[in-house]
């Protein structure tokens, strides 16, 4: 039986958090190859960072006319990400879809990287990155509850501390080899479905309520960011859950067979809705008719973004006519072009495409272009390098835990069927 004094729970705490390390600190030469391509990359952003931190703002490409330009997009883009892993959650506990739950802890891990992603590529976009504490809630200086960014910093933190609560409990339950007390992570998994929606919703909100940019002043607004976020996140856990089955994480079929079948209700609604905004500002001539014939055709002789959502647009209707073949699902290759062409797609569909219309043309129908510099290009790689080395890190501590190749040495034996696998005990 488990030690039931506090000194067996604190060693076998200790144990994980050594076991843990040890994990993500071991290897084959593809895991540390990997890892060293991440963190060169994630090393050149950071210097790039600090030359915008030391020169200002005017070595980016964004001005007084586009104040928010690749910083911004990616921050959008990665909310959608986030959101994305209660795909993942409502089969599994609202349904009672058992065979989901491990595969629902990996798209939870991504979603603790995305918001991570989030909080770092704001802090990018801060031209005085050390007054990010105005905002922390209850210390900086909060225009609340009038202030929807007040509401977004909220959820998108709340978000984060659910994920790591839920992911961190369930490992660690699963590594004492008990089976974990339904009330302690339960009403968190349901509160995160609520949450889910709601980190995407607020920032939905906080571009439409934006009364002086009538392209981001659209209904419809909100109901896009959840779908391209159906779309996008539920692709990249695709290519991510047969990463991990590749190597030797005993995951079954029907996980990435859900998600095909969630994306091809999601891809349509989201070119549906695309395609309701465009018809409406198109055939109304509506305040909104500027922006978007710039976005699509552009203006006075400017065309930056043409070749941008004209791709988006080209990626997502192939990848949508991919995931509608049948038996699509079965042919890896295939499947995971079209899980590419629809992240890429969506991608620039809700970065370039979306933030940079609603300054262009300016409130004084001036048009100024916005090309991101090579600093924001480094700045970009680098958040994007250093959220996929902590979902590395993440997936490598998961799955030895999920396939029961690591266990707790002094606590009970597993109640559930012993793993094929050999254990591999942690500290005593």
């Amino acid at each position: 039986m488990a030690d039931p004094a506090p000194t067996g729970h604190i060693r076998a705490y200790l144990g994980f958090l050594h076991t843990a390390f040890r994990l993500a600190t071991e290897g084959g030469i593809a895991y540390f190859a990997w890892m060293t391509v991440l963190t060169a990359i994630a090393l050149v952003g950071a210097n790039a960072w600090a030359h915008q931190v030391a020169q200002g703002m005017a070595i980016t490409g964004m001005s007084d006319h586009v104040s928010w330009g690749l910083y911004i997009a990616n921050f959008t883009f990665l909310v959608g990400l986030a959101a994305a892993a209660v795909m993942m959650v409502i089969p599994a506990y609202i349904y009672h879809d058992h065979e989901m739950h491990d595969a629902t802890i990996i798209g939870e891990l991504l979603a603790i990287a995305a918001i991570i992603m989030c909080l770092l590529f704001v802090t990018a976009d801060l031209g005085r990155p050390e007054r990010f504490w105005h905002l922390i809630p209850f210390l900086g200086r909060f225009n609340f509850p009038l202030s929807l960014l007040t509401w977004d910093v909220i959820v998108l933190n709340g978000y984060l501390l659910l994920n790591l609560h839920i992911c961190g409990y369930l490992l660690y339950m699963r590594y004492r080899g008990q089976i974990p007390d339904s009330r302690w992570f339960k009403p968190f998994v349901y509160l995160s479905i609520i949450w889910a929606f709601s980190i995407h919703t607020v920032t939905a909100f906080l571009y439409c309520g934006l009364g002086g940019r009538p392209f981001w002043n659209s209904a419809v607004l909100g109901p896009r960011f959840l779908a391209s976020a159906f779309v996008a996140g539920p692709a990249f856990i695709i290519i991510a859950l047969q990463v991990v089955r590749r190597f030797g994480y005993p995951l079954g079929q029907r996980p990435i067979d859900l998600l095909v079948r969630i994306i091809r209700i999601t891809c349509l609604i989201n070119l549906f809705l695309f395609g309701c905004e465009v018809f409406t500002i198109l055939y109304t001539g509506s305040s909104h008719l500027a922006a978007l014939q710039y976005l699509l055709f552009g203006l006075h002789g400017k065309h930056a973004l043409v070749p941008w959502i004209w791709s988006a647009i080209a990626m997502n209707i192939i990848a949508a006519i991919v995931f509608l073949q049948p038996g699509s699902s079965r042919r890896p290759w295939l499947l995971n072009i079209a899980c590419v062409l629809t992240f890429v797609g969506i991608w620039i569909e809700k970065g370039m495409g979306l933030i940079i219309p609603g300054f262009v043309p300016s409130t004084l129908h001036e048009i100024v272009e916005y090309f991101p510099s090579a600093a924001e290009w480094k700045i970009t790689a680098g958040i994007w390098a250093f959220g996929l080395l902590v979902y590395t890190v993440a997936l490598k501590i998961a799955i030895p835990v999920l396939t029961g190749k690591v266990r707790c040495p002094q606590c009970a034996p597993p109640l559930s069927e012993p793993p094929t696998a050999p254990a591999i005990h942690g500290p005593t």
